[in-house]
């Protein structure tokens, strides 16, 4: 397939797009600087400019676009980013397929979102079925999800990839705990008590593969592994699987002052459930927290799964 990707240089995007490629696809970088090498085209969604021609020639188009929810602390100026980096990149790709020509449209866009959609959900286990939540998050994936309507209304299937929080060393939502795990300073968060909506960073990419594959896949499809665990459940085995200790706990009212206004997001339960990838047969190559922590922490391993 000839592929239009936004968002390719990102964490995810790198190791998808090297995926799709050792597939056989053909992927196309959107890039907001000139485009300087083969297989980029630049476009500035902040303005709505994407050239038409360049919807118009690919199959499939995979928006992951979007600024990184715990990169910075959050401040009224970050938070507008968070929103406006993602509606304005989903809103100028939704726009810009809605007037091509039925003929010239592609025939799926992929677009980013994420389980912030369900705000907090307790113990309480969701499916896609689910309505939103309340709170930053869940209004920004409300929005954001929006912003894919035009292209769904003109006929191209959308699926919105509600993604968890895929594990891997080397990014996310591991990276910055790491060094302290390794140092036996692992500590669980608040009471531990919260769902943790992992996912396996090699089934993230394999899930992505396979609804870009099922024509029949459309609407929210949550990326999140078949077990959630909770909050203490995923400290205690990351330090299993490094073999530390992990007895710390780091008290809710410290992680405010740490972390300001994110620190309510990062305490949130998300019991969610992949509804969809499992009703549609797709495999989990690692189904269990601690499988996918081995994984996630093996050295050894291929970048790309």
């Amino acid at each position: 397939m000839r592929i239009l990707m936004a968002g390719a240089s990102g964490f995810l995007g790198t190791s998808l797009s090297e995926r799709l490629r050792r597939s056989g696809h053909e992927i196309t970088q959107l890039v907001r600087r000139p485009a300087e090498n083969p297989g980029e085209a630049a476009w500035k969604p902040s303005a709505g400019q994407l050239d038409p021609a360049l919807v118009a020639a690919a199959d499939v188009v995979i928006n992951l676009a979007g600024a990184g929810v715990g990169d910075k602390r959050w401040n009224a100026r970050y938070k507008s980013l968070i929103r406006s980096s993602r509606v304005d990149t989903t809103g100028t790709i939704a726009s810009t397929i809605s007037k091509l020509p039925a003929a010239d449209r592609p025939r799926a866009l992929l677009q980013s979102s994420a389980v912030g959609w369900y705000g907090d959900t307790g113990d309480r286990e969701v499916t896609e079925e689910a309505p939103a939540g309340t709170g930053f998050l869940a209004d920004v994936c409300r929005v954001w999800e929006a912003a894919a309507r035009p292209a769904e209304d003109a006929g191209t299937r959308v699926a919105l990839l509600r993604t968890g929080l895929p594990l891997d060393a080397r990014g996310g939502l591991l990276k910055p705990q790491m060094p302290l795990f390794r140092a036996g300073a692992g500590a669980k968060l608040g009471g531990g008590k919260q769902w943790v909506p992992w996912i396996a960073f090699a089934d993230w990419l394999a899930a992505v593969e396979f609804v870009l594959e099922r024509d029949d896949l459309a609407g929210p499809v949550n990326l999140v592994g078949p077990e959630p665990a909770t909050n203490a459940e995923f400290t205690r085995t990351l330090g299993k699987v490094l073999n530390r200790p992990a007895v710390l706990q780091v008290p809710g009212l410290a992680l405010q002052v740490a972390l300001g206004e994110f620190a309510h997001e990062a305490l949130r339960s998300q019991r969610v459930l992949p509804g969809v990838l499992q009703r549609a047969g797709f495999t989990f190559a690692y189904p269990d927290l601690e499988s996918a922590l081995r994984a996630a922490v093996d050295e050894d391993r291929p970048a790309v799964a």
